[in-house]
């Protein structure tokens, strides 16, 4: 009972298919013959990796029970994902089902009652996460140009369900950085706590009010070290092969894209401040930033810190049996957004801005 009562609290009911079930799925709903399936890392759902007898590969998703409700959301993020393959940029794409759907509802009790878990079947995208290779500055410039080019194809998306994407409620999304005040006592008695409160500050002084001025976009939402795939390129480099994930897909600011992307590959170098500066250059081949982008661009990716952080230590309290992939994050993100907050606004910015002008200088001279 008392576990019952910890899933039925988190109100997200995570699936927790054998792999001998979600291989059964994969017969029955699309045909194949699946091989040894593999479990991959999530936060709040199931992923499998599926090589299959035919000679085809394939990620099975299946939704947490709160994500499996909302079909219509989760059928313009598929749709999304075709139209961004359609215009060239490297995405997985669901593949349908023996009866021509895009997804199926499951049924299954882990304890707590029958509930319908959403299942999807993904083509698979070769390559190894971002986080596994070196960062050098032309992989990272690369980053941050794909992030806005995505953005920029993204404009031109339309759909019947559209509005679906407009999750103003959304946890994750920037604008909700208030919010963390719900979750600030997860780190009573640690400095995290201190900063955090700090930065919701910031951000309700210096971001709020110039929101209005912000270039409203669809994002991805999630492009981080984990969702970005790279292969072996000609010059003994790196080049990105795929963007993994369209879970948090939904309507926002541009700039909210740029400081999600800043942040998660700060993680991964050895010299963190650099990688804000060699990302915006790569941005800003394709999206300048207005002024009031550029000056909120530090407490927005400080923002994205502090939900990556405390939200990494509420999800352990609800699963500590997930607590290595939950805390992924919070390892080194906790001592970059120390370092950040204790350099400053000014300090930072100034060297992302001279990181990313003298970049776009050399590249093109």
């Amino acid at each position: 009972v008392s576990s019952c009562r910890k899933i039925m609290s988190d109100e997200r009911i995570n699936p927790q298919f054998s792999r001998s079930q979600a291989a059964e799925m994969v017969k029955r709903l699309y045909g194949l013959s699946p091989g040894n399936m593999d479990p991959l890392p999530s936060y709040h759902d199931q992923n499998f990796y599926v090589p299959t007898e035919e000679g085809g590969e394939y990620i099975l998703k299946i939704f947490n029970f709160v994500e499996s409700q909302n079909l219509k959301r989760i059928g313009v993020q598929m749709q999304a994902m075709s139209f961004l393959r359609q215009n060239g940029l490297p995405v997985p794409t669901a593949v349908p089902t023996n009866s021509g759907q895009i997804s199926s509802l499951e049924e299954a009790d882990f304890g707590c009652g029958c509930r319908k878990y959403l299942v999807i079947l993904l083509t698979f995208l070769p390559g190894t996460v971002i986080s596994k290779v070196p960062l050098t500055a032309p992989l990272l410039f690369e980053a941050g140009k794909t992030a806005a080019r995505m953005d920029t194809i993204l404009q031109k998306f339309q759909h019947p369900f559209y509005d679906e994407l407009r999750r103003d409620n959304f946890l994750w999304c920037l604008s909700n950085i208030p919010m963390l005040e719900e979750y600030l006592q997860v780190a009573e008695g640690e400095p995290l706590k201190e900063i955090v409160e700090g930065v919701i500050r910031q951000f309700r002084t210096s971001v709020i009010p110039k929101t209005s001025s912000f270039h409203s976009a669809l994002i991805h939402g999630d492009f981080n070290d984990l969702n970005l795939l790279v292969l072996p390129d000609d010059n003994g480099g790196h080049r990105i092969s795929g963007i993994l994930d369209f879970n948090d897909l939904h309507l926002a600011c541009s700039v909210y894209e740029l400081a999600i992307c800043i942040m998660y590959l700060m993680l991964e170098h050895p010299n963190p401040m650099v990688v804000g500066g060699l990302v915006l250059a790569g941005w800003e081949t394709v999206l300048p930033l207005n002024q009031a982008e550029k000056d909120c661009l530090y407490v927005l990716v400080m923002s994205r810190f502090c939900q990556s952080c405390l939200l990494a230590r509420h999800e352990v309290i609800l699963h500590p049996e997930n607590a290595e992939y939950l805390m992924t994050t919070s390892k080194t993100g906790v001592s970059i957004l120390r370092q950040l907050w204790e350099l400053g606004k000014e300090e930072v910015e100034s060297v992302w801005f001279k990181v990313a002008a003298e970049y776009s200088c050399q590249n093109t001279t």
